[in-house]
């Protein structure tokens, strides 16, 4: 039976490990990696999915400043064991991340994805438009999504990394 809940502490070398798996080394390259990295993802929206004792797919949001619209969340990375993909649990995930992130008073996602796989939760390309990341990154797969209020509309500025620092 697949179980998706809150990311544990001891999750952390299983996720990684799935990640080097699904999405191999080129994933410290990405800008969004400029975000995350040194950071904790945001309280409470870090999520893990597994059957039984393994974990088969992972997905944390992140605290960062916005632009002018402010306080928003970065998804990501969204990963799933291959032999899973199109069972449900990227989606299982996804709505998990989304439902936890407006229960807790969020009130925008950003992401950079396919966006054919992510309009089906509401992400596209318009609320980020007007937002940049550091680094390179493909301008048509930066999406956004307004969790309540439209925040994003006329957004400007870079998004920058706003959450807590890990303890060394």
């Amino acid at each position: 039976m697949i179980v998706i809940d809150r990311e544990g502490a001891s999750s952390h070398i299983d996720r990684e490990k799935l990640l080097d798996r699904v999405m191999g080394p080129d994933r410290f390259k990405k800008s969004s990696e400029l975000i995350r990295a040194g950071r904790l993802p945001a309280d409470g929206l870090a999520f893990v999915a597994h059957n039984g004792k393994h974990i088969i797919g992972t997905v944390r949001l992140w605290n960062v400043d916005a632009g002018n619209a402010g306080s928003a969340l970065m998804l990501g990375p969204l990963a799933v064991e291959k032999v899973y993909n199109g069972s449900g649990v990227g989606a299982g995930l996804m709505y998990a991340a989304i439902n936890a992130a407006h229960d807790a008073g969020h009130r925008a996602i950003l992401l950079v994805g396919d966006p054919q796989y992510y309009a089906r939760f509401g992400f596209v390309a318009a609320p980020a438009a007007g937002l940049s990341m550091p680094g390179y990154f493909d301008r048509h797969r930066f999406l956004g999504l307004n969790l309540g209020e439209n925040v994003l509309d006329g957004t400007r500025g870079v998004l920058r990394p706003t959450g807590r620092y890990k303890a060394h």
